[in-house]
This record gives C-alpha cells, sequence and structure tokens, in this order.
C-alpha cells in the first residue's frame, strides 16, 4: 500500500495498519437487536496514538450501522465536510478558548501548547492555582490570565453554529496539513464559514495577492488571474481587502469558481466594512476562515500574521502588485521559506506599485503572466503552459534561395534577370524559377522582360511593399 501525503499524492510511505480489534467481554445472549448498538467510538481524536496491547484475535463480527463506510463504498458528497467530533469534546473547547486568549503565530505560546497539550494549557492560564508553563515571563503570563478571564469558549463555538460554521481542529479530517510546516506557529485552531471541505479545497490553491491601492491595470490581472485559474480547477485563497485581493476574490466569484478568504478578524466580522457583501458571498459560495474567534477585531499585527497562513495554505503566491514596503511582499517571502513556489506579474518599471513585484524577480520568484503559466508551476506533471510564438507570414516560410531572389529585387523600379541572378548569387535558371514562383504567390510581377515588387500597399506578409 501507499500512503498519501498532505497534498494528496501518493507515496511509498506505509499505510499505517490500524490496531487488532479488542476482544469481546463474555456477556450473556442480548435482549435487543446488535443492529442498534451505540457507536462507542471515541469523539475525541488523542494528540499522541495510542496503541493498545496485543489481543487474541476473533472472529469477525457485524459492524453496527453507525460505524464508519467501509472501502469501496459511496463517498460523502465531495466539498461538503463530514463532521465527525461532539461540538464540547474538552480538546475542542480548550482549542477554542485559546483562541481568544493567545495571539495568532506566536511561536512562545506556540510551543506551551506542543508541549503541554490545549486541555493544560487552558486550564494553567484559566486558574489561579495552577502552575505557569516552563519559562514563561511571568509578565506574559499575567497578561494571559486577563485575557483567559473573557473566554467563553462554549458561546464562540454556538454562534459559529448558528451562522452555518465550524471550529476546526489539528488532526480533524478537513484540517489541511500543510498549515503543520509553520511548526509551533501553526494556528491553534480554525473557525470557518461555508459549506464546502478545506482540506480537499486547500490541495489545489494558488493564493493571489498584491497592494490595497492598486492601479486598473493590477486589478484587472488579478480579475482575469483568478477566473482563469478557477476555470482550470483550482481554488483562489486570498485576504479579502482592497485592491489586488478584493479583485481576485470577485473573478473567482464571477467564474462560478472557488475561493478562500482568509481573514484577520472573527468570521462574523466583516473588515474591511466595505467589503461585507463581497465576504457575505464568499462564505456562502466558498469559504471565509479565521485564527480569531467570532467578534474579535483585526490589528496591524493579525493582518501581517494572518499573510502566514495564506503562504502555508497554497502550494504557490501569486504577486500582482506592490510597493517595495507591502503587506504581500511579507506573504510571498514567507511561501518561499516554506518551499511555495513564489511568483510575480511584471508592471511598468516606471509605476511604484510594480516595484516591490520587480524586486522578488530580482530575486528567486518566477515571472508569470497568466493562469498557465501559473498552473505549469504549481501543477502536476503535464500541466504545460501553451507554447507562445509570433504570427507566421508567407514570407516566413519561403526557402532561403527564394529569399535570396527576394531581397534582390530593388524597393522602386525594376530589374532584369540576369541583374537578380547575379545580386542574388544563383544560377540565371533558378533565379528565373524563383521569380516565376514568387510571382504565383503575389510578391513580384513581370513587366516585360523586367521584374519588380508586386504593386500593392500591403504585401503577402504583412509587411509594406518593399519592406525586408
Amino acid at each position: 500500500m501507499h500512503g498519501i501525503d498532505e497534498w494528496g499524492f501518493i507515496t511509498d510511505d506505509q499505510a499505517p495498519v490500524p490496531p487488532p480489534p479488542p476482544a469481546p467481554v463474555p456477556s450473556p445472549a442480548p435482549t435487543h437487536d446488535p443492529t442498534t448498538a451505540p457507536n462507542h467510538e471515541p469523539t475525541t481524536a488523542p494528540d499522541h496514538p495510542v496503541h493498545e496491547p496485543d489481543r487474541p484475535t476473533e472472529p469477525p463480527r457485524p459492524e453496527p450501522v453507525t460505524a464508519a463506510p467501509r472501502p469501496g463504498s459511496p463517498a460523502p458528497p465531495v466539498g461538503r465536510p463530514t463532521p465527525r467530533h461532539h461540538a464540547h469534546e474538552p480538546q475542542r473547547t480548550a482549542r477554542a478558548a485559546l483562541t481568544r486568549i493567545l495571539e495568532p503565530g506566536d511561536e512562545t505560546t506556540g510551543r506551551w501548547l506542543r508541549e503541554m497539550g490545549p486541555v493544560a494549557l487552558w486550564h494553567a492560564l484559566s486558574h489561579d492555582d495552577a502552575d505557569p508553563p516552563m519559562g514563561a515571563s511571568p509578565a506574559k503570563f499575567a497578561g494571559l490570565r486577563l485575557r483567559a478571564a473573557r473566554a467563553r469558549p462554549a458561546e464562540d463555538l454556538a454562534t459559529v453554529t448558528a451562522l452555518g460554521g465550524r471550529f476546526l481542529c489539528p488532526g480533524d479530517d478537513e484540517w489541511p496539513r500543510q498549515l503543520d510546516d509553520l511548526g509551533d506557529a501553526r494556528p491553534i485552531g480554525l473557525w470557518v464559514r461555508g459549506t464546502a471541505n478545506l482540506r480537499l479545497w486547500a490541495l489545489r490553491s494558488v493564493a493571489v495577492v498584491g497592494a490595497r491601492a492598486c492601479t486598473e491595470y493590477g486589478a484587472h490581472l488579478a480579475t482575469t488571474l483568478s477566473a482563469g485559474l478557477t476555470d482550470r480547477g483550482w481554488t483562489v485563497v486570498s485576504g479579502a481587502a482592497y485592491g489586488v485581493d478584493g479583485a481576485a476574490h470577485r473573478g473567482a466569484l464571477a467564474a462560478d469558481g472557488a475561493t478562500i478568504a482568509v481573514l484577520a478578524s472573527g468570521v462574523d466580522y466583516a473588515y474591511p466594512r466595505g467589503h461585507t457583501e463581497l465576504i457575505g458571498r464568499i462564505a456562502e459560495q466558498g469559504l471565509a476562515i479565521a485564527e480569531l474567534p467570532p467578534g474579535d477585531h483585526p490589528t496591524r499585527s493579525r493582518f501581517v500574521q494572518r499573510n502566514r497562513v495564506i503562504a502555508a495554505l497554497t502550494r504557490g503566491t501569486v504577486v500582482v502588485e506592490a510597493e517595495l514596503r507591502s503587506g504581500s511582499l511579507v506573504t510571498a517571502r514567507r511561501a518561499l521559506s516554506l518551499g511555495r513556489f513564489t511568483m510575480g506579474m511584471p508592471g511598468p518599471v516606471t509605476s511604484g506599485l510594480s516595484a516591490g513585484v520587480h524586486q522578488l524577480l530580482r530575486g528567486e520568484a518566477a515571472l508569470v503572466t497568466d493562469a498557465d503559466e501559473v498552473i505549469e508551476l504549481v501543477g502536476s506533471i503535464g500541466d504545460l503552459a501553451p507554447e507562445r510564438r509570433g504570427p507566421t507570414f508567407v514570407r516566413d516560410l519561403l526557402d532561403p534561395v527564394a529569399t535570396r531572389v527576394l531581397e534582390a529585387l530593388p524597393a522602386r523600379g525594376s530589374t532584369d534577370t540576369a541583374h537578380l541572378a547575379q545580386e542574388s548569387g544563383t544560377p540565371r535558371d533558378t533565379a528565373h524559377g524563383k521569380l516565376l514562383e514568387l510571382q504565383s504567390l503575389g510578391f513580384v510581377q513581370r513587366c516585360g522582360d523586367r521584374w519588380e515588387l508586386a504593386r500593392r500597399a500591403e504585401s503577402p506578409d504583412g509587411s509594406r511593399r518593399g519592406d525586408a
């Protein structure tokens, strides 16, 4: 068997072998139908795998009707998540509380979370008699305890459920495992609005980012690029900001494609306010996700940390327009550090809004001009952009001898065959044959015993008469 990596590709790793089922405990004959037995599958996935001791194997027994579907059975509809957790299980509740206490991208608190686990960390922050995490500074820990007093995870989970959303944790089936590349800066969890499956959409996704105060040129590029990507089955990810972000989302929505908005606020807090309707459309047709709990507001640092999620979630980042000091360059450089593709769309060299993109292109970023070139980089083997070449004219198809004879003709006036043979370095009979060939193609015309270029405004190759 082969394994599947976080991008959905087949690897040579062996798939994990499930532990043998526990031996049944002898009991009196059941007085009820065994097919109606409740499902005792644990609702919480542990942070670390639990290995049971070896037990004697028993003949297989009929599975209850609530068991997971066997291989080969019809899969759930693609694009719709299939929750397999309870909304208030301990670890999920703890992570929901921590999203209101800890700042996104804080690697120090991320290390505490990794070492202690979410339940123990929340207990340490919310109980005065609990010991602080190892190495925690008194000032930082005291500040986080003040924040812990306002945490209401049950209310936050109920709020997102009322919005038709959900809260995802690492280890969930829908969790995008490529976010684990962030290490201790990995999101504590993700609040999600929308019915699509986040992990499946993120497997084929590209970030399109750029300047907020973009030009019409930048908005046009972002719109057409996003529409082209979604037409090819890719998901467009951006930050729902003004300028390039908004144009990218609108391009995907206009093409009835998939788009994900990564917000720097709660999923119920539309920011910027001018994009309230746009973010609502994204939540209906696509996905709106956030690290912050419902009702939380954005800050400058949260915008910067939001960019790391965009970079890690996608296979590559395209910067359309950006100044030398731009948040979109932070996204591009973070993508580069994570081993993702970084691309840029060039603009006028006189435009300050393209200066940051040009700086990226002078480094390790790849220059792209449309969706085909983006997919050639981030897609699978064989997803090649079409070869581009200029138009082919009839003159381009002439053989070298005919070309020399044609170029020997004067731009004005006429000449005879002997002179053309001499000028072109071609035997007289060969030159005469090539002249007849050029006459049939409409390049030259005969005037008695002399030859001249055809009298017309445009020659068959599209150039002016007499042009090379």
